[in-house]
């Protein structure tokens, strides 16, 4: 593991460790969490546009004729 170092408000701190202490953890263990969190979510929103861009360019699929207008579809 690497070390990291934050600067944070006194308040923020505070209330990071009141936070921490109720969870029976560390300000540490938060932050750890939160950054594998944010670095996980991030890789499966690549991935999953990686895949809907394949589909797309994969994709048999045709566009027909355009059947209605504007106003009916607003239905003014």
């Amino acid at each position: 593991m690497k070390n990291l170092t934050l600067r944070v408000e006194g308040t923020t701190l505070d209330t990071a460790r009141r936070i921490a202490a109720e969870r029976s953890t560390s300000v540490n263990a938060l932050v750890r969490g939160y950054l594998e969190d944010l670095a996980l979510n991030e890789d499966r929103r690549r991935k999953a546009r990686h895949e809907l861009l394949k589909l797309c360019r994969e994709s048999k699929a045709k566009m027909g004729t355009k059947t209605w207008t504007r106003d009916q579809l607003h239905d003014r």
